[in-house]
């Protein structure tokens, strides 16, 4: 193994994974951006039938939902342009496209695993300085 291969390797698999890694954690935040706008809009929905000021088909909107979450799954296991193509070759990875894939998807994992834990330490910080501060005693460990 030559230098330059062993640079090329070293910055596929190096700049890949830090790819990976602001990915996995850009999506993590989108994901709970769209989870916290999903949840207010129920909870509006649910506020105006209280104060019977609309009516909801809450069987309905269950109906659609899981139609809508079927889907999105069908549309995410089908990987399009591979569906009875029969040349096979065209789908074989090349030797660079494994490192690459490789390091992306650990950076991806790390990324998306990565995203709150340093607000739960800050939580868990506040959440003990309060209780030292009433002269409770108590032992909080994050894992």
């Amino acid at each position: 193994m030559t230098i330059e291969n062993f640079s090329s390797l070293a910055t596929t698999l190096g700049g890949s994974f830090f790819v990976g890694i602001l990915v996995g954690y850009a999506l993590k935040k989108v994901i709970k951006i769209a989870a916290v706008i999903f949840g207010l809009f129920l909870t509006a929905l649910a506020f105006l039938q209280y104060h019977e000021i609309a009516t909801i088909n809450w069987a309905k909107l269950q109906y659609l939902s899981e139609q809508a979450a079927i889907t999105l799954s069908n549309i995410m296991t089908q990987i399009t342009g591979i569906a009875g193509n029969e040349n096979i070759e065209e789908l074989v990875p090349s030797s660079f496209g494994i490192p690459l894939a490789g390091s992306m998807t650990m950076g991806f994992a790390i990324g998306f695993m990565k995203g709150n834990g340093e607000q739960k330490e800050m939580r868990i910080a506040k959440l003990r300085n309060a209780l030292l501060r009433q002269k409770v005693s108590v032992s909080i460990s994050c894992t």
